[in-house]
């Protein structure tokens, strides 16, 4: 019996709006009801992560940062696993070598130090997946990052190294330079006590060797008494792996690759199709 659901929620939950669709939100309140912990397992900040949640009027705990940060229903944190100011320094100086351009993840939310970037390199992103999707709409959703405080800009990422009420939970990298980004790749492969993960053809998630979703979870279903054996994993990715990994019952979305296919149990739908409602409800 699934006691426990985990979903990543871009590619996964989430629609190339960026929205959880009203079949999703039905099947996970359903699941809640019945007594199943639904908990998202997600790259995105804690401030981006409960702003999609809370459009479609929903509160669950979250994995952030791809498990560098693990909060309640309630926002508390439980736990947090974050890069070492000097590592998170070092990471920054190779990615600016190689002329990647990276977002820096703690604490308190998201930081860029260019904001038009930020969205427009969102834009391309879901533009590049989902070709069919008004671009119109996908900027103004990929534009709330700024305008709702998702995404802070700052001058210079040393303001966040240097201050110690920042703790450094991931750095994300982007470019659509497959050489340039495989070139940081390998740099940063090259650093001790770190995980260099994916969540699409054109980025880097840097993260704590110990900060990934699988390990995240895997802390939070023993915590409240659940074995992985009866736990579901949703997910699309490649920082997906770990949980789907673990998981009882590993489940990919229809959009996940051939790769993710093959580690799982399951393939549900799309996440165009509300693939995730689909996985629910066949375990409810």
């Amino acid at each position: 019996m699934i006691k426990c659901i985990a979903s990543d929620m871009d590619g996964t939950l989430l629609n190339s709006n960026q929205l959880i669709s009203e079949e999703n939100k039905k099947a996970i309140v359903k699941a809640q009801a019945q007594g199943i912990e639904f908990v998202v397992a997600t790259g995105r900040s804690y401030q981006e992560a409960t702003y999609v949640l809370a459009q479609a009027g929903l509160t669950c705990p979250v994995i952030c940062a791809n498990g560098a940060e693990v909060r309640s229903k309630e926002g508390a944190v439980l736990s947090a696993t974050p890069i070492s100011k000097q590592m998170a320094r070092e990471v920054a100086a190779r990615l600016t070598e190689k002329d990647v351009y990276f977002e820096v993840y703690t604490n308190q939310g998201a930081f860029t130090i260019d904001p038009d970037k930020a969205v427009s390199i969102l834009v391309d992103i879901v533009m590049s997946a989902n070709p069919e999707v008004n671009r119109e709409e996908i900027t103004e959703a990929a534009g709330a990052r700024i305008r709702e405080g998702l995404i802070h800009s700052i001058e210079d990422y040393e303001l966040l190294f240097a201050d110690e009420d920042y703790q450094i939970y991931k750095l994300l990298a982007f470019s659509f330079d497959a050489d340039r980004l495989a070139s940081a790749n390998r740099s940063l492969s090259e650093l001790e006590g770190l995980v260099v993960s994916t969540s699409g053809h054109d980025n880097l998630e840097i993260t704590n060797e110990q900060a990934q979703k699988g390990i995240a979870l895997e802390s939070f279903v023993t915590l409240r008494g659940i074995d992985l054996a009866e736990t579901m994993a949703i997910g699309d990715n490649y920082n997906d792996v770990s949980m789907l990994e673990k998981a009882g019952r590993a489940v990919a979305m229809g959009n996940a690759d051939h790769y993710i296919k093959s580690l799982c149990d399951v393939i549900t739908d799309t996440n165009e199709e509300s693939g995730v409602a689909k996985a629910i409800l066949e375990v409810l």
